[in-house]
């Protein structure tokens, strides 16, 4: 058996750990009556330590009531008080009982006083949904006989549980016990490993409920399921002490890299992640979607990745930026800068995926380590490296793949089945050029210079940017969002992607890790009309092409899927990489996203929304375009009615949400805005259905006793997507139940600078972050009815949780100051977009 010592390190060093215990006999000593009952200043001081420290989690789980546990617990903080054996999480837990349970406690109640009243010292204590009866001040005999009375008595009754304790007998009308309440708290937290120390009989319950993993330590003698064992209650304080002093060793001793300080580079086919320290952690090729050539930032440094760096080990921190409105990215140290691109010349972004080229231009003086560590399919395949006339070759690749390294003598290391190479370059005047090149195997010097290649490379991306109507909140960010945009779109097809990488955390340690290198026609048609409210409408074009041709080939409009590749075929089942460790321990990483089989109907409204922008601008509208919207239409003819997945993709059960019928009555209205342009007049049975989606919206969706809609109908939770009843106009901004909804949203979902979309159990293990794009629907909807200096403050906070670099991931978790999800995100950039055209139309 592994001892205790070694089995509480590696427990102190789960992703997300959640450490409880037991009130009475473990974080207080057992005394003659429980209202005597202190618990142990040290083990307090310690558990409420380890329930402040990041991805961290403590919980008391007593049999005591929880008024009278809040009572004896103060100032806990962060801890998790559940009261009544794992009954009570809150306070309304009486309440909540049904009339006949309430009855049975009545009579149970009664029963115990009377069998308890003829045993002189015994007590009985009454807590929401039993009743326990103390008799360790009481005569033994006298107990005894009181003991077999409730055996045959009350703890007999049909729904009467009994639960047994150190001289107690609790007699329970709720089945619930503390095995029950710590997989509830673990499921919430989401927590990878949990330690449970506790002396009661009532603890077996929980000690029954742990894994492998897991650490269940039990106090003093007696029958156990408890794996280990300290003699007394006075070792609780020291044992919580040295959990706490591993578990604030092994966080400091991570040193993630914030996802939201990486930066991209793109040539519109695939793209690569940059570490602040001018590393490449992350590239998939020949596409965004492929197999990973440097997987470090999902799995550490033996998964690949290619750093240049002062041979000096750079005794400061480097500064990084984009040279100017482009994906070039230099980092700078003291006397050298590094400028990292994929060369955009000669028409490359738009040309099928499989050649492409990643320029680092080293220039300075002094010395230089480089170290080249490819890994194919994200370390999975042997990766070796042999040198060649000018550079190096990667063997293992169905297709070439070299590094054109002029000059570089390298040093090749076995690292198991992979081999890295190593140089140390001293600096001359002219630049070091090191290009990595995919699907080619020629070593030579390119046909064009290094620096033509960047002024062409410089103007494909300045050149757009410098189209654009940037509205005066934030132009600087704005034209950065719009460039991570254009970033992820697939140039070949015109399909965009959600995000540049695959399974980066919605919580860190924890299971929400999913797969965005893929082409949503909803989020890539918000995406576009992002765009076209700066002025450009080629995207949209492009994407639309892309959208007819997926649409019509598929089966019937009407069973569009939510997710395509960027070449418009369908994903292949989803999967995981077992043996990538994850971003700080998150897994597992996936490949592929199962939710490509969900119905998800609110997809039609974004599409036919952006075919009205677009008509709405003077842009010729294609009889194609026509088409599919007249598709879009019949589509939601057909199916507004059904339940679906929703825009968050929950994996159970179908239900009516909100948000689709929205979108539903928003592909309609969008659609007679279109006919007019196009033919000069609306269809004679559009409005006809469109208000009669809106009806039924208004009338289901709406919860009179929260004064809001909410995310399903007849539901009462609330949602952020919701917001768009008013920010399609299916409601004015001046209607009382809008401006409630807003208000709602602002109280229960947003927490400082971030709005959560929903805050009910969606079935997945964990916490998430308040999710970006949420927050600035709220910032427009805020807007929106007239909270104009309210939205610009909650916008400037939003716009702060920005990388240094610009970049946005997914979502943000407020206490812990941590970015969190996929990078960078497209549903933040279009939200930044959006509510920033929002307060400047507002400002005007």
């Amino acid at each position: 058996m592994i001892p205790l010592e070694e089995k509480l390190r590696d427990a102190a060093e789960a992703s997300i750990l959640l450490v409880a215990c037991d009130f009475d006999g473990t974080l207080a000593p057992i005394v003659s009556h429980p209202r005597e009952a202190r618990p142990d200043p040290r083990a307090m001081q310690a558990a409420e330590a380890l329930a402040a420290l990041p991805h961290t989690h403590a919980a008391v789980i007593s049999g005591r009531a929880l008024n009278d546990l809040t009572g004896m617990v103060k100032g806990t903080g962060d801890l998790w008080l559940v009261g009544s054996h794992g009954a009570e999480f809150d306070s309304g837990f009486l309440a909540s009982l049904p009339a006949r349970v309430t009855e049975l406690l009545g009579r149970v109640l009664a029963e115990v006083v009377r069998i308890a009243g003829h045993v002189e010292g015994a007590f009985i204590e009454e807590k929401p949904a039993s009743v326990a009866f103390h008799w360790r001040n009481a005569d033994a005999a006298a107990a005894d006989r009181a003991l077999e009375a409730l055996l045959k008595g009350p703890a007999s009754w049909d729904g009467v549980h009994s639960r047994p304790g150190l001289k107690v007998m609790e007699l329970s009308v709720v089945p619930d016990n503390k095995g029950k309440a710590l997989a509830a708290i673990q499921h919430r937290v989401g927590a990878t490993v949990v330690i449970f120390i506790g002396d009661d009989a009532t603890d077996e319950d929980a000690f029954g409920v742990m894994g492998t993993r897991d650490l269940s330590i039990k106090i003093g003698e007696g029958p156990t399921r408890a794996a280990y064992r300290i003699a007394a209650h006075s070792g609780v304080a020291d044992l919580l002490a040295q959990t706490l002093a591993l578990r604030k060793d092994w966080i400091a001793g991570r040193n993630l890299v914030g996802i939201e300080r990486h930066s991209m580079l793109s040539d519109q086919r695939t793209a690569a992640i940059v570490d602040p320290r001018g590393r490449i952690v992350w590239l998939c090729l020949p596409r965004i979607d492929s197999g990973a050539l440097f997987a470090e930032l999902l799995g550490g440094p033996s998964r690949g990745y290619f750093e240049v760096r002062p041979g000096d080990g750079g005794g400061t921190p480097p500064e990084q930026s984009y040279v100017g409105d482009t994906f070039l990215l230099q980092t700078r140290w003291p006397g050298l800068t590094v400028t990292d691109y994929f060369d955009c010349s000669g028409g490359r972004p738009f040309q099928r995926a499989g050649r492409s080229d990643l320029i680092r231009c080293i220039e300075g003086s002094g010395r230089v380590l480089i170290r080249f560590a490819p890994r194919l399919d994200f370390g999975r395949v042997s990766t070796r490296i042999v040198p060649g006339e000018g550079g190096l070759e990667i063997e293992g690749s169905p297709e070439p793949i070299v590094l054109s390294s002029p000059g570089v003598q390298w040093k090749l290391l076995g690292e198991g089945i992979h081999t890295t190479a190593e140089a140390e370059v001293t600096l001359g005047a002219e630049p070091l050029i090191l290009e990595l090149r995919y699907g080619s195997g020629n070593l030579r010097n390119s046909v064009l210079r290094e620096q033509d290649r960047r002024r062409q490379t410089e103007r494909f991306w300045a050149g757009w940017a410098g189209t654009l109507r940037a509205p005066a909140e934030q132009g600087t960010l704005v034209r950065r969002s719009a460039l991570v945009l254009k970033a992820l779109c697939h140039g070949p097809s015109g399909a965009i992607v959600a995000a540049a990488t695959t399974s980066l955390p919605e919580q860190l340690g924890g299971v929400r890790n999913w797969d965005y290198r893929y082409c949503w026609p909803r989020d890539s048609a918000l995406s576009a009309a992002a765009l076209l409210r700066l002025g450009n409408t080629g995207t949209a074009m492009k994407l639309l092409n892309w959208l007819v041709e997926v649409v019509f080939a598929s089966d019937s409009p009407d069973r569009l899927r939510p997710i395509y590749e960027v070449d418009g075929r369908s994903l292949g089942p989803e999967a995981e990489i077992g043996d990538l460790a994850g971003y700080g321990g998150s897994r597992p990483v996936r490949v592929g996203n199962a939710a490509a089989s969900q119905v998800q109907l609110d997809v039609f409204g974004p599409i036919v929304d952006l075919v009205a922008l677009l008509a709405e601008q003077g842009a010729p509208v294609t009889p194609e375009s026509w088409r599919l919207v007249e598709a879009m239409v019949e589509a939601v003819r057909l199916r507004w009615r059904e339940p679906d997945h929703g825009i968050w993709e929950v994996r159970g059960p179908r239900r009516h949400h909100v948000h689709s019928k929205v979108m539903c009555w928003h592909a309609v209205d969008r659609a007679m805005v279109v006919a007019e342009y196009v033919r000069g007049r609306a269809h004679p049975d559009w409005a006809a259905l469109r208000d009669e989606i809106g009806r039924d919206v208004v009338v289901q969706g709406w919860n009179e006793r929260l004064g809001s809609f909410t995310g399903t109908y007849g539901g009462t939770q609330l949602d952020a997507a919701v917001l768009h009843i008013g920010l399609t106009g299916m409601l004015a901004p001046t209607d009382p139940r809008f401006i409630s909804t807003v208000a709602a949203v602002e109280k229960d979902l947003r927490d400082g600078p971030v709005v959560y979309r929903y805050r009910e159990d969606d079935g997945l293990p964990g916490i998430e972050g308040g999710m970006h794009i949420c927050t600035f629907w709220l910032v427009e909807a805020m807007a929106l009815v007239g909270r104009f200096e309210e939205a610009k403050e909650l916008f400037n906070a939003a716009v702060g949780l920005a990388g240094p670099t610009g970049m946005l991931s997914e979502e943000y978790e407020p206490h812990l100051k941590l970015a969190l999800g996929n990078i960078p995100q497209a549903y933040s950039h279009l939200g930044l977009i959006g509510a920033a055209v929002r307060l400047s139309v507002g400002r005007q």
